[in-house]
């Protein structure tokens, strides 16, 4: 028998529907995964933070060596965030509205952090810039040293952070096209306005949810930093090799401290996304709703 479109999708819609048992065993099994992978491990190191209270709470934070740490992540999200935005706007408008030669290959590199494991990457950054890497005789020629400084903490936060901004740019320029740029264009303006005035505020909340991705790793990076800062209290150690250096030390209280504040950063960073979302949806049903009208 033949089944009409209404009746196949009234069929399909029956289909896909679970009964209450099953929606509730799904719905209960999602609910203990997040208790215990997420919400549980969130609660205990808040508990195990303030566990000997407050002024040891702020005593941990406080010490010389975490606030060295603190300053040193947030020297290095500085610099990281805003350089990997710029280079990912240009690269991302580069590759989703013009044709070049190269262009998979550069599109292929540039996911090349999330396929290489960090503690590689902060190998590489040795067998580079190393006592005996390939860059040696020109560091020692200039009397400079970059493993084991902060620069080597830049640059390797730099290189694992710099896929964020660019892969949440490229499908959405792609999605967007070239009409209004070339209409631009034709119009008069030059590159530059054609990007501040059409490209930036079409790309705006997609720019900023990358940022936020990206300062969200920079601040927690932990395994190629581990490999090329040396871990040098107070000068080469960032929050998460310094939580590390607390734990091991059996400063349990400093360490979940430590810890409380890149916890903090994740709710905040979680809290910002949801909004930018919510304001990329909205703006979407708005588009969708001027196009129906």
């Amino acid at each position: 028998m033949i089944l009409s479109n209404q009746d196949q999708v009234k069929h399909a819609t029956k289909v896909l529907e679970e009964t209450p048992v099953v929606r509730w065993l799904l719905i209960g099994i999602a609910l203990i995964f997040m208790t215990m992978f997420l919400i549980l491990p969130l609660v205990l190191v808040f508990t195990y933070a303030f566990r000997d209270g407050v002024a040891v709470y702020i005593a941990a934070i406080m010490d010389f060596d975490s606030l060295s740490a603190i300053r040193l992540t947030l020297l290095t999200a500085s610099i990281a965030v805003p350089v990997n935005t710029l280079f990912g706007v240009s690269a991302a408008w580069a590759i989703a509205k013009f044709d070049f030669k190269g262009k998979n290959l550069l599109i292929t590199l540039v996911d090349l952090p999330f396929a290489i494991s960090p503690i590689v990457a902060g190998t590489i950054f040795i067998l580079l810039f190393g006592a005996r890497g390939w860059f040696a005789p020109i560091l020692v020629a200039w009397d400079l040293q970059i493993i084991f400084t902060p620069i080597a903490i830049v640059l390797v936060t730099l290189f694992g952070t710099m896929p964020f901004v660019l892969r949440e740019l490229i499908p959405l320029m792609q999605a967007q096209g070239t009409q209004e740029e070339q209409a631009a264009l034709t119009l008069g303006a030059n590159g530059f306005q054609t990007f501040f005035r059409i490209t930036l505020p079409n790309i705006k909340w997609g720019l900023i949810y990358g940022i936020i991705l990206c300062n969200a790793r920079a601040m927690g990076e932990f395994g190629s930093i581990y490999v090329i800062s040396g871990r040098i209290r107070g000068e080469t150690n960032t929050v998460p090799l310094h939580i590390e250096v607390l734990y091991n030390d059996y400063m349990l209280s400093a360490a979940f401290a430590m810890a409380s504040l890149l916890a903090m950063l994740a709710l905040v960073t979680l809290a910002v996304k949801s909004i930018v979302e919510w304001k990329v949806a909205y703006n979407i049903r708005n588009a969708l709703d001027e196009i129906k009208s």
